[in-house]
Protein backbone atom coordinates (compact mmCIF):
# COMPACT_ATOMS: atom_id res chain seq x y z
CA UNK A 1 0.00 0.00 0.00
CA UNK A 2 1.24 3.49 -0.83
CA UNK A 3 0.66 6.28 1.67
CA UNK A 4 1.46 9.78 0.44
CA UNK A 5 1.94 13.12 2.09
CA UNK A 6 3.23 16.64 1.63
CA UNK A 7 3.99 19.95 3.22
CA UNK A 8 1.43 22.76 3.30
CA UNK A 9 2.60 24.42 0.06
CA UNK A 10 3.05 21.15 -1.85
CA UNK A 11 6.71 21.87 -2.59
CA UNK A 12 7.81 18.71 -0.79
CA UNK A 13 6.00 15.41 -1.23
CA UNK A 14 6.75 11.89 -0.10
CA UNK A 15 5.52 8.32 -0.36
CA UNK A 16 5.58 5.39 2.02
CA UNK A 17 5.31 1.79 0.82
CA UNK A 18 3.90 0.04 3.89
CA UNK A 19 0.73 -1.77 4.87
CA UNK A 20 1.01 -0.77 8.51
CA UNK A 21 2.90 1.54 10.83
CA UNK A 22 3.31 2.29 14.52
CA UNK A 23 1.01 5.18 15.47
CA UNK A 24 2.79 7.20 18.14
CA UNK A 25 2.36 10.45 20.01
CA UNK A 26 5.44 12.10 21.45
CA UNK A 27 5.13 14.61 24.28
CA UNK A 28 8.86 15.39 24.69
CA UNK A 29 9.78 19.03 25.05
CA UNK A 30 11.72 18.94 21.74
CA UNK A 31 8.57 17.85 19.88
CA UNK A 32 6.58 20.53 21.69
CA UNK A 33 9.08 23.20 20.59
CA UNK A 34 9.30 21.81 17.03
CA UNK A 35 5.54 21.84 16.46
CA UNK A 36 4.49 24.71 18.69
CA UNK A 37 1.96 22.28 20.17
CA UNK A 38 1.60 19.86 23.05
CA UNK A 39 2.89 16.81 21.12
CA UNK A 40 3.62 15.32 17.71
CA UNK A 41 1.45 12.66 16.12
CA UNK A 42 3.53 10.24 14.08
CA UNK A 43 3.48 7.26 11.75
CA UNK A 44 6.68 5.32 12.44
CA UNK A 45 7.65 3.42 9.29
CA UNK A 46 10.65 1.41 8.09
CA UNK A 47 13.19 3.89 6.72
CA UNK A 48 13.51 1.76 3.58
CA UNK A 49 9.78 2.30 2.86
CA UNK A 50 9.98 6.11 2.91
CA UNK A 51 10.96 8.26 -0.09
CA UNK A 52 10.84 11.98 -0.81
CA UNK A 53 9.19 12.24 -4.24
CA UNK A 54 9.37 16.01 -4.82
CA UNK A 55 11.50 18.80 -3.45
CA UNK A 56 14.46 18.83 -1.10
CA UNK A 57 13.63 19.23 2.59
CA UNK A 58 15.77 21.31 4.89
CA UNK A 59 17.06 19.67 8.06
CA UNK A 60 17.86 20.66 11.62
CA UNK A 61 19.83 18.43 13.99
CA UNK A 62 18.87 18.43 17.64
CA UNK A 63 20.44 16.31 20.36
CA UNK A 64 17.71 14.36 22.12
CA UNK A 65 17.50 13.27 25.75
CA UNK A 66 19.29 10.06 24.71
CA UNK A 67 22.34 12.12 23.73
CA UNK A 68 21.84 11.04 20.11
CA UNK A 69 20.94 13.19 17.11
CA UNK A 70 17.34 13.74 16.04
CA UNK A 71 17.38 15.02 12.45
CA UNK A 72 14.22 17.06 11.81
CA UNK A 73 13.19 17.57 8.17
CA UNK A 74 10.92 20.43 7.09
CA UNK A 75 9.86 22.27 3.94
CA UNK A 76 12.28 25.12 3.14
CA UNK A 77 9.43 27.19 1.67
CA UNK A 78 6.47 26.88 4.06
CA UNK A 79 8.25 25.43 7.11
CA UNK A 80 5.93 22.43 7.53
CA UNK A 81 7.32 19.67 9.75
CA UNK A 82 7.68 16.56 7.59
CA UNK A 83 9.59 13.75 9.30
CA UNK A 84 12.37 12.90 11.71
CA UNK A 85 15.23 10.45 11.51
CA UNK A 86 16.35 9.49 15.01
CA UNK A 87 19.88 8.19 15.46
CA UNK A 88 18.48 5.99 18.24
CA UNK A 89 16.12 4.36 15.67
CA UNK A 90 18.31 3.98 12.55
CA UNK A 91 15.90 1.64 10.76
CA UNK A 92 12.81 3.86 11.07
CA UNK A 93 11.50 7.20 9.85
CA UNK A 94 9.08 9.12 12.05
CA UNK A 95 6.60 10.79 9.69
CA UNK A 96 4.56 13.68 11.08
CA UNK A 97 0.95 12.56 10.67
CA UNK A 98 -0.42 16.02 9.87
CA UNK A 99 1.19 15.90 6.44
CA UNK A 100 -0.33 12.57 5.44
CA UNK A 101 -2.92 12.58 2.65
CA UNK A 102 -6.34 10.96 2.39
CA UNK A 103 -7.37 11.22 6.03
CA UNK A 104 -4.33 9.25 7.18
CA UNK A 105 -3.54 12.04 9.68
CA UNK A 106 -6.17 10.26 11.79
CA UNK A 107 -3.61 7.42 12.17
CA UNK A 108 -6.37 4.95 11.34
CA UNK A 109 -8.16 5.91 14.55
CA UNK A 110 -5.79 4.12 16.91
CA UNK A 111 -2.72 5.29 18.83
CA UNK A 112 -0.35 2.44 19.68
CA UNK A 113 2.01 4.26 22.04
CA UNK A 114 2.66 7.60 23.72
CA UNK A 115 6.26 8.58 24.42
CA UNK A 116 7.56 11.04 27.01
CA UNK A 117 4.31 11.04 28.95
CA UNK A 118 6.32 12.59 31.80
CA UNK A 119 6.24 15.78 29.70
CA UNK A 120 2.58 15.51 28.65
CA UNK A 121 0.64 18.66 29.62
CA UNK A 122 -1.63 18.04 32.58
CA UNK A 123 -4.72 19.07 30.59
CA UNK A 124 -4.30 16.03 28.30
CA UNK A 125 -5.42 12.57 29.36
CA UNK A 126 -3.65 9.37 28.31
CA UNK A 127 -5.02 7.80 25.13
CA UNK A 128 -7.05 4.78 26.18
CA UNK A 129 -5.43 1.54 25.04
CA UNK A 130 -2.10 3.14 24.08
CA UNK A 131 1.08 1.99 25.76
CA UNK A 132 2.39 4.76 28.04
CA UNK A 133 6.16 5.34 28.11
CA UNK A 134 7.62 7.88 30.57
CA UNK A 135 10.49 8.48 28.13
CA UNK A 136 11.55 6.81 24.88
CA UNK A 137 11.31 3.03 24.90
Amino acid sequence: MTITGSCMCGGTTYAIEADSYLAALCHCTDCQKWTGGAFTSNAVVPRSSFKVTKGTPSAYDAVGASGKVNKHFFCPTCGSSLYTELEIMPDNTVVKAGGLDGGEANLRGKIDIEFYVKDRPSYLAPVEGAKQEPMFG
